[in-house]
């Protein structure tokens, strides 16, 4: 099995930025842990990081023939990105919404996700 792992916006800034939400490990590290854990399981994935919101629809769109599902922290993004959901939408890859804390739990403006409408799976954490 071959996934494509995206991290959106700020996802890059971990270990920076509010880490008392977020934690004190660094994006390295979380792609280390990402590596490790896919071979274990004896998966092949690439892990791509975008602050723009036109690149991470194309890296979507790109993985149709490619890949055999989507993880998808998409950041902010998942809360303003039609875009996002449309490209996810017309790729047909099964979907795992990935996030460091609950979003149901944050801001009011957090509590949505477009990408919720369509993902397989919501996978949620506490930083």
């Amino acid at each position: 099995m071959k996934i494509l792992v995206i991290n959106g916006v700020n996802l890059n800034m971990l270990g920076i930025r509010e880490p008392d939400l977020y934690g004190k490990q660094d994006y390295k590290s979380l792609v280390k842990f990402i590596k490790n854990s896919a071979k274990n399981l004896d998966i092949k994935c690439k892990i791509m990081q975008f602050n723009e919101e036109g690149k991470i629809v194309t890296a979507i769109q790109k993985a149709r023939t490619k890949f055999d599902a989507i993880v998808i922290n998409a950041g902010a993004y998942t809360h303003t990105s039609v875009a996002i959901l449309d490209a996810l939408k017309a790729v047909a890859l099964p979907v795992a919404e990935v996030h460091l804390t609950d979003i149901a739990t944050r801001e009011e403006f957090r509590k949505f996700s477009y990408i919720s409408l369509y993902a397989d799976v919501l996978i949620k954490g506490e930083g």
